[in-house]
């Protein structure tokens, strides 16, 4: 999603908040809690439409529908809706609130609603779905693995070292067919009827299996799944506890859990990963440009990566850059914000890759389209998922918090990113028989060009 927390601010500050992240699905299966110093703390933000304690549920319900429906009318940054007729679905949709018995059924109709846009970043995310403020570390555990749709199977493509997962015999390239007491077929089954794309309909997917996966740290979850010799086993896997942190809270773009890879690869090359834009990350990658600085080349591992703070991809666009340029345009109803690119005196000036696949989204996409189009990055994996529309948070009278779009994106080509998503400089798809022989290929192709890419350099001098 792209996301600007609901506060009060210039639009060069502004720019510098602005986050996309794509988050209904990834809010709900990780529940929540830049560099460009100084870091902003932004207020704590009033409950938008406090509930009077009179008022019933069902006058709740209405008036959160109405403040839903009127803000995509007055907001959306085209006002045409892309030609969808906004009364239209009022008409069709407001008479089913009657048969509202729940603020969960309130919100699955509001999703219905808001998914007659066909646009990413227009989301309802229920309170439970939201990790408190006072929470110091993720509630949710984890098994070490994560997961892709490869083929129409769900298989396992990256496998923490000593994790739960890795003691208990699961392995990358393994398929995932059971979680618990759920085939992973009827856990994807409702996805496939999806109006989505089919980009998105397969980040959901793998979403959702991840989301049964997880769980309270030190209970155990049973996984069914395929080995290399399409043998099945079972395997009971005790959930840890996640190893990253959370991240403060800004506005009301709620805490998200972050983690953060960097070391040194073989042939000299710098790796860097991170699963979220989120504020930390700016000193953490700071510090790894700076231990890295005398590498033949950096790579930005952003597959999975879902976004986050728009600043951050600015502010690390700066430290890879002594010339500067531009990320991108951000373009809303009446006016528009550029994502510019500072030039820096101590930037690292070597190769960069990124290495990104189907479920990078939003401020990966920004970051890595506008690092394509500058020239600065070569882009390695599968094309992203084609989610990438600046989006705010506003808070529900129901406590649920409201994700809305409120510009487009633009590289500084002038390529549309929603829809079409960042399309690779050097394709290489997940590969089932390469992850099961303890390869991966992307990485592998990345630190190939890298080298290239060096060596070209050093026989012009």
């Amino acid at each position: 999603m792209t996301l600007i927390p609901k506060i009060k601010m210039k639009k060069p500050v502004l720019a510098a908040l602005v986050a996309l992240i794509l988050t209904a699905n990834f809010l709900a299966q990780n529940p929540v809690r830049q560099q460009t110093p100084p870091p902003l703390q932004p207020p704590q933000q009033p409950v938008v439409g406090a509930v009077p304690p009179t008022e019933s549920s069902s006058e709740v319900w209405q008036r959160t529908f109405d403040i839903v429906w009127r803000t995509v009318r007055d907001k959306h940054f085209d006002p045409t809706l892309g030609g969808v007729d906004w009364e239209k679905i009022r008409q069709q949709y407001q008479p089913q609130i009657s048969e509202v018995k729940s603020d969960a059924e309130l919100y699955r109709l509001l999703q219905r609603m808001l998914g007659e846009l066909h646009q990413s970043h227009f989301n309802i995310i229920p309170p439970e779905a939201v990790i408190a403020d006072n929470v110091a570390e993720p509630p949710t555990g984890g098994i070490g693995i994560e997961v892709r749709m490869i083929g129409g199977a769900v298989v396992i493509v990256r496998l923490e070292s000593a994790s739960t997962a890795e003691t208990a015999g699961l392995r990358a390239g393994f398929i995932v067919k059971q979680v618990g007491d759920k085939t992973v077929e009827s856990l994807i089954a409702p996805l496939t009827k999806s109006i989505q794309t089919e980009a998105v309909k397969k980040l959901q997917m793998a979403r959702r299996v991840m989301r049964e996966i997880n769980g309270e740290p030190g209970t155990t979850v049973k996984i069914v799944y395929l080995d290399g010799k399409d043998q099945t086993h079972t395997a009971n896997v005790t959930r840890a506890k996640l190893k990253g942190e959370l991240s403060p809270r800004l506005g009301n773009f709620p805490p998200q859990y972050t983690e953060f890879e960097s070391k040194r690869l073989a042939g000299n090359i710098g790796y860097i990963r991170f699963n979220i834009f989120t504020t930390p990350i700016s000193d953490k990658v700071r510090a790894a440009l700076t231990e890295l600085r005398d590498t033949d080349g950096i790579i930005f591992d952003l597959r999975g990566n879902p976004g986050g703070v728009a600043g951050i991809a600015n502010g690390i666009a700066n430290r890879l850059s002594d010339k500067g340029g531009l990320l991108g345009t951000m373009k809303m109803r009446t006016s528009e914000v550029k994502f510019a690119v500072f030039p820096q005196t101590n930037a690292y000036t070597g190769p960069v890759a990124i290495l990104i696949d189907g479920l990078s989204a939003s401020t990966s996409e920004v970051f890595s389209s506008g690092m394509q189009d500058m020239g600065r990055a070569v882009i390695v994996g599968e094309t992203s998922v084609g989610a990438c529309l600046p989006s705010v948070f506003e808070k529900l009278p129901t406590g649920a918090l409201f994700q809305f779009a409120i510009a487009d994106f633009k590289t500084p080509k002038g390529i549309l990113i929603e829809g079409r998503g960042v399309i690779p400089d050097v394709e290489v798809k997940w590969n089932r028989a390469s992850l099961l022989a303890g390869r991966d290929a992307q990485l592998e192709t990345a630190i190939e060009r890298l080298a290239q890419s060096r060596q070209r350099e050093r026989s012009v001098k």
